[in-house]
């Protein structure tokens, strides 16, 4: 089953959280608590949305979103910021069940885009998304400021590199 989070699910999309970045080969870089996932999903002025998946009455799976805007299209769009479905239910079709209940709240609110960034080395879900009709936007490069870089151009400066 796959259903909005509720502020109950927040101890267990944490785990989650950490699940995932040991996946992703960075298991100590999680900085984010309860109290911060609980305030960005359900807080006075929500900043992200979240959906889970389910299964025995246990969350095993989340996609964590929020909403985006192209300046191109004129609309909004979805960006995935995060999907995950514990290894031991994989296999159930439950990544599949979050990306197409994402892939509904596009269409019902008329998104121009659902987008998303997957790890270059991470071959299975590249071949996951593609056989859903997902495209690589290769020619585009992320950029990133943050850490003393960010403090250092929030106030006005640089840092050279």
């Amino acid at each position: 089953m796959i259903r909005p989070a509720a502020p109950a699910d927040v101890p267990v999309l944490l785990e989650l959280v950490h699940e995932l970045a040991a996946y992703e080969r960075e298991p100590d870089a999680v900085e984010a608590t309860e109290a911060m996932l609980r305030d960005a999903l359900f807080g006075p002025a929500p900043l992200a949305s979240c959906h889970v998946a389910v299964v025995d009455e246990q969350v095993v799976g989340f996609a964590l979103w929020y909403v985006t805007f192209s300046t191109w299209k004129g609309r909004a769009g979805l960006w995935l910021e995060d999907l995950f479905v514990r290894p031991a239910a994989r296999g159930r079709g439950l990544g599949k069940a979050l990306l197409t209940a994402l892939a509904g709240v596009c269409v019902e609110r008329n998104y121009a885009r659902f987008e998303w960034w997957v790890l270059d080395w991470n071959d299975s879900a590249i071949g996951f998304y593609r056989s859903l009709g997902a495209v690589a936007q290769d020619e585009w490069t992320t950029m990133r400021v943050d850490g003393e870089a960010l403090r250092a151009l929030g106030a006005g400066g640089t840092i050279a590199p």
